[in-house]
């Protein structure tokens, strides 16, 4: 055919197959562009969900945390730590440099140069971990660290781990990359509940974050991946272990070089950790600290706890326990040293191992005092008018159904107190309970030398049925040590919150016994150790008193005695109350009392 003299090509046919292929291709192209804007969307709705419930990243800053208490011994040296313990807030510039270069050596090497996001660290850690068939490496970045730490919780899921990616591209465009460090290095936990390097710093190693040698930076900076493992407190093999690995990741990223790294390894090493079994004193201390400092700062405490006695009270009570203790069926002990002016604890072993058993047997059992009781029922007949020298019958006596028995005590008629206190003579004391105003009187005394009970109102309280503790037995032995002063126990000497001095609070000393009669109770005392029941107590060359205490059938036995300015208090026996093997408060309490006056310094 013909148009405008021209001749029309035909057009060649396409083939079916090229235009089914056509049509397939743009249904695909349909199909996937309405994925993608229906993806898109499902993606943004996601997005929205997740980040619905973020932390305000305006919050970064601000902290909520418990308050912290630090316990320094005597002497200063660090004793424990409880709560959040955060040192001095520190800027990067006063750091060292070898202390950011550390941490990013190890967590996060190509820090300056991601936005928040590390698509290459992400498939380098994914690498690694494929080929190695174990997780070796985190794919997070420092600032996804930071997040986390500043608004989430160690949930592992999808939706922490994008609200973790949301908040580190806010970190990152509110932020510097130094104050980014800044805020990582006074915020990241670093075990034993310290946080920040200034707080690890002063913990482990007693200096301030300022002074931090390299190879202590090291160790610092390997602890955000696992503190409450790899914290020296916890583990000291794994902490060095794994601060050597922070040097040579320092070393692969010219920072250092392989000596220097290798010498800074072998520089690693931690001051000697405070004795755990100090941690019933620590306990103790801690009890009623929310009422004696109330307010939510944090507090430094010295203590009275004297480090030096207090090893030398565990060292002798295990070595008592582990060999003549084992084989008289004695499973535990409890020993309190205390100043007899002050009342200041010196040392306190609640038990045998405070690992295995936080009870504290000096303070929370209450038992029998069995004899160690009945100073405190002749203090009541002195007050009567007696003196050491009145004499009181050692014969049988009966009151209603109840005898009491003298055990391997021979008659001899009538005796001096001072006799019957010297060789605990049972029927002596409860004669002396009557002429000294009865159960009442001898409780009254007791009470009032801070004894709580409860005591009971018959004449069996003359052979110690009451109740008491340790502690208040040690304390109330002070009045008969000071020329008759009561003192309360304290473990505090000064506080400090944030700088502050803060009143320590300790109830002052208080005449509780006369001169005279409290002289009077101290020679009676001291004839029980020279020539009475508690002659294994004596230590050549310093002059000791003292009382033994014995329950019946062998359930507990008691030593409680003071030479010179310092009261010695010892009981054992056993959690369950079982009998043990003929152990009387002559003879194992007492020789512990002896061991532990005689290491006493002069």
């Amino acid at each position: 055919m013909k148009r405008g003299g021209r001749v029309a090509a035909e057009r060649p046919a396409v083939p079916s197959a090229v235009r089914a292929r056509r049509r397939l291709a743009r249904k695909l192209a349909a199909w996937a562009l309405m994925g993608a804007v229906w993806g898109g969307l499902a993606l943004g709705v996601l997005l929205l969900v997740f980040a619905w419930d973020l932390p305000r990243p305006e919050d970064a800053l601000d902290t909520t945390r418990r308050p912290s208490v630090t316990l320094e011994a005597s002497d200063g040296r660090l004793l424990s730590t409880s709560g959040d313990l955060y040192g001095e807030t520190v800027r990067l510039r006063d750091l060292p440099v070898h202390l950011p270069t550390a941490l990013l050596a190890i967590e996060d090497r190509r820090f300056r140069d991601h936005f928040g996001l590390d698509p290459v660290g992400l498939l380098r850690a994914a690498w690694v971990n494929l080929t190695t068939g174990r997780v070796a490496q985190g794919g997070s970045t420092l600032t996804q660290q930071l997040a986390k730490n500043l608004f989430l919780t160690p949930e592992r899921s999808l939706r922490r781990k994008v609200q973790e990616a949301m908040l580190a591209l806010w970190l990152e465009s509110r932020f510097t990359k130094d104050q980014l460090l800044e805020i990582y290095l006074n915020r990241v936990y670093l075990g034993a509940g310290a946080f920040g390097v200034d707080a690890a710093a002063r913990l482990y190693f007693g200096v301030p974050a300022r002074r931090l040698a390299v190879w202590q930076s090291a160790v610092l900076m390997g602890l955000p991946r696992a503190p409450s493992r790899l914290n020296p407190r916890a583990n000291p093999y794994e902490a060095a272990r794994r601060g050597a690995e922070v040097l040579h990741a320092m070393a692969a990223t010219g920072a250092l070089t392989e000596a220097q790294a290798n010498a800074e390894a072998e520089r690693i090493a931690f001051p000697p950790r405070p004795s755990r079994d100090s941690g019933w004193f620590a306990d103790w201390v801690n009890d009623d600290l929310a009422t004696r400092f109330p307010g939510s700062a944090d507090l430094t405490l010295r203590t009275t706890l004297d480090l030096r006695v207090q090893a030398l009270v565990e060292a002798k009570l295990e070595a008592l326990l582990a060999g003549q203790g084992a084989a008289a069926d004695v499973g535990q002990g409890a020993v309190v040293v205390l100043d007899a002016a002050t009342g200041a604890v010196r040392a306190m072993a609640g038990g045998r191992d405070y690992r295995r058993s936080s009870f504290n047997r000096a303070v929370s059992a209450r038992r029998q005092p069995g004899s160690v009781f009945k100073p405190f029922v002749y203090l009541a007949a002195l007050e009567h008018g007696l003196h050491p020298d009145s004499t009181v019958s050692d014969g049988p006596i009966t009151l209603g159904r109840w005898s009491p028995g003298n055990g391997n005590w021979r008659p001899r008629g009538d005796l001096p107190l001072e006799d019957a206190l010297a060789h605990s003579v049972n029927t002596a004391a409860v004669r002396i309970l009557a002429r000294g105003g009865g159960a009442k009187e001898a409780a009254a005394v007791a009470r009032r030398l801070g004894l709580a009970g409860p005591f009971p109102n018959d004449a069996t309280i003359a052979l110690g049925t009451g109740e008491a503790s340790l502690l208040e037995l040690t304390a109330a032995y002070a009045a008969f040590a000071n020329g008759g002063m009561r003192v309360t126990p304290h473990g505090i000497t000064s506080a400090r919150a944030e700088g502050r001095a803060l009143p320590a609070g300790n109830t002052a000393p208080a005449r509780a016994v006369q001169p005279d009669d409290a002289l009077a109770i101290r020679r009676m005392m001291e004839a029980v150790v020279s020539r009475g029941s508690g002659r294994a107590a004596a230590v050549p060359g310093r002059p000791a008193a003292g009382k033994t205490g014995t329950t019946q059938d062998f359930r507990d036995a008691w030593f409680v005695g003071f030479s010179g300015g310092t009261v010695i208090g010892v009981w054992l026996g056993n959690d369950d109350a079982t009998p043990m093997d003929d152990v009387r408060g002559g003879t194992l309490p007492a020789r512990l009392f002896h061991e532990i006056l005689e290491g006493l310094p002069r």
